[in-house]
C-alpha cells in the first residue's frame, strides 16, 4: 500500500550513520520534510547523489528537513550495511542524516519501492509530492526539477503542480 497525496505520513525513529537518530517527530518545526529512500550501491542513487545533496543544502536554508533512509537487506547486499552506509555518508559529506531501517517497516509504511524515491511532506506532515528527484539521471539533460518544484510549492503554502511522478531507480532489496 502506498501513501496517497494528502495522507498523513507515518512516523519513524531510526539510527543514523553519525550516531544520532532521525525521527519525523524531531522535524516538527520544519516547514517541509523530504524523506528519501536511498542506498549505497544503486547506480541511480549515485547518478542523483550530488544533486540531491545540493537540494538538501539549499533548502535547509529555508528550514526544510531532509533524511535519507536505507532499508535494503544488508545480508544479501552487504554494500548497504550500516558500516558501509557510514563510510559512504562520510566520503560524500552528506548534508542530510542517513538512517538505517533494518526492519524495513518505514518503506512499507510509505509504499516505497525504489532507490532513490522521494516523499515531500508539508507542514502538517501530509504527503504533498511523491516520485523522482528530477527527469534525468544525466544532470545536463534535466528539464524538469520535480523535487525542487514540489518544495517551492510547499514552502509557498501551495500544492505542487505535479504531485506524483514515477520514481526511477533500483528496487528496494527486501529481506526474505
Amino acid at each position: 500500500m502506498s501513501l496517497a497525496i494528502g495522507d498523513p505520513a507515518p512516523g519513524f525513529r531510526l539510527p543514523t550513520t553519525t550516531g544520532g537518530e532521525a525521527s519525523l517527530a524531531a522535524m516538527a518545526a520544519a516547514p517541509a520534510v523530504v524523506v528519501a529512500f536511498w542506498c549505497n550501491h544503486c547506480p541511480y542513487v549515485r547518478a542523483w547523489e550530488e544533486r540531491f545533496d545540493a537540494i538538501a543544502r539549499e533548502y535547509a536554508d529555508h528550514g526544510v528537513a531532509t533524511v535519507a533512509i536505507c532499508a535494503n537487506d544488508a545480508v544479501s547486499h552487504p554494500g548497504d550495511s550500516f558500516e558501509a552506509m557510514a563510510a559512504r555518508a562520510a566520503e560524500q559529506g552528506y548534508a542530510f542524516p542517513y538512517a538505517r531501517d533494518d526492519s524495513q517497516e518505514v518503506p512499507r509504511a510509505y509504499g516505497a519501492e525504489r532507490t532513490p524515491e522521494v516523499f515531500v511532506l508539508d507542514r502538517e506532515r501530509r504527503l504533498a509530492y511523491h516520485g523522482a528527484i528530477d527527469d534525468s539521471t544525466d544532470p545536463d539533460a534535466v528539464t524538469v526539477h520535480h523535487l525542487r518544484d514540489a518544495l517551492d510549492a510547499v514552502l509557498a503554502g501551495e500544492a505542487p503542480e505535479r504531485a506524483e511522478t514515477p520514481p526511477v531507480g533500483c528496487t528496494i532489496k527486501w529481506a526474505r
